[in-house]
């Protein structure tokens, strides 16, 4: 974080004992108007500022409110009530505060971290107001009192942290919060389609939503079951959308999938899903149709970019893992063979907007 940042925030934080420990670990829902985040609390750390957290998102203190400072791609404070009521903005970041007593301060102030605010020089007036830092902060490491952890959403924070603000840091826009709800943290869902059997996984089809027209394929999880998974999660994750036929080789291929082509950056839960994949090597000839996956010259370097072979590439065979087979939308696949281009690339942008997961029987 920068002086300026740190300046425009008149906080700091502390941990403390004495607050009666939580039975089950609780996570704050924030909702808001351009998006909901999920806060994952940490009463030991900060028991004290957990339990007043709690009790006014339970009271409804933080229902409309709004983010009132933020500096872009670095912060967003709110929890203000004063921020209920537009016509006190010249007050706003003085509201909710010395209401909890100082606690110890956290070593690491990492990306997604939720701190307390407080005034400079005053241990134990933190309260009601926190703040979201959305990339590591070193320069606040051991500085600041960390309550919770985003776990999920950090991308709507970002989205946040983009409201206009005047030349103090000051929102000039409303970004309000509806509602903060607080749950019992649910039991770890299973990462998608890792449960499935062979027979289940072939029950499902991909769409491919291009601006060239829609392309059905078919998947072989007989031959190369974790790169199907794989290709199902990501697609259902949305990695693929508004990504870009990057590659065209007339009578050879066409590419898709480089996350450099993405129009928008992957959200944190997105990224964590992208990983090497070890090789399917099979007996799946590469002709016109086949959808394989791209790769470095290490075999277990694909992760996200496949490709639609468009001819007979015997020269792939055995060394390139093929997962699927275009069922419908060949002449789609034609189209972009014949797109104008230079070299390899198009010469204008051909969209792969969604890949779409469809299961074909019930």
């Amino acid at each position: 974080m920068n002086r300026s940042l740190r300046a425009g925030f008149a906080m700091s934080l502390a941990l403390a004992s004495g607050a009666p420990a939580q039975s089950a670990s609780k996570q704050a829902v924030v909702d808001t108007a351009v998006g909901t985040f999920i806060i994952d609390l940490t009463p030991a750390a900060a028991p004290n500022q957990v339990a007043h957290f709690v009790k006014t998102a339970e009271d409804g203190g933080y229902d409309g409110t709004i983010f009132h400072r933020m500096v872009k791609y670095g912060m967003v404070q709110g929890g203000d009530p004063l921020t209920k009521d537009p016509a006190k903005r010249s007050t706003y970041g003085t509201g909710g505060l010395n209401a909890v007593k100082a606690e110890s301060r956290a070593p690491k102030m990492t990306a997604g971290s939720v701190a307390a605010v407080m005034i400079p020089g005053r241990p134990d007036s933190a309260g009601a107001q926190f703040f979201v830092v959305i990339v590591d902060q070193p320069a606040l490491d051991g500085q600041y009192t960390v309550f919770g952890h985003v776990s999920d959403g950090l991308e709507v924070v970002q989205k946040i942290s983009e409201t206009p603000t005047d030349a103090a840091g000051l929102a000039t826009e409303r970004v309000e919060i509806r509602r903060v709800t607080i749950r019992d943290t649910p039991p770890p869902v299973p990462e998608p389609f890792s449960t499935e059997s062979i027979q289940e996984l072939a029950l499902y089809r991909a769409i491919l939503d291009t601006s060239a027209g829609p392309v059905a394929i078919e998947l072989f999880p007989d031959k190369a079951p974790g790169h199907v998974r794989q290709f199902l999660r990501l697609a259902q994750s949305g990695v693929y959308d508004g990504m870009a036929f990057h590659r065209v080789v007339p009578g050879f291929v066409i590419q898709t999938g480089a996350l450099s082509s993405r129009s928008l950056p992957l959200t944190d839960k997105q990224q964590k899903l992208v990983q090497n994949l070890q090789p399917e090597f099979n007996d799946t000839k590469h002709v016109k149709g086949i959808v394989s996956m791209a790769r470095g010259d290490d075999p277990a370097s694909a992760t996200t970019s496949f490709f639609i072979c468009t001819g007979v590439a015997s020269a792939l065979d055995g060394q390139y893992t093929a997962f699927g087979r275009v069922v419908e939308g060949l002449s789609v696949v034609d189209a972009i063979e014949g797109a104008p281009r230079t070299n390899e690339t198009p010469n204008v942008r051909i969209d792969l907007r969604t890949v779409r997961v469809e299961r074909t029987k019930p």
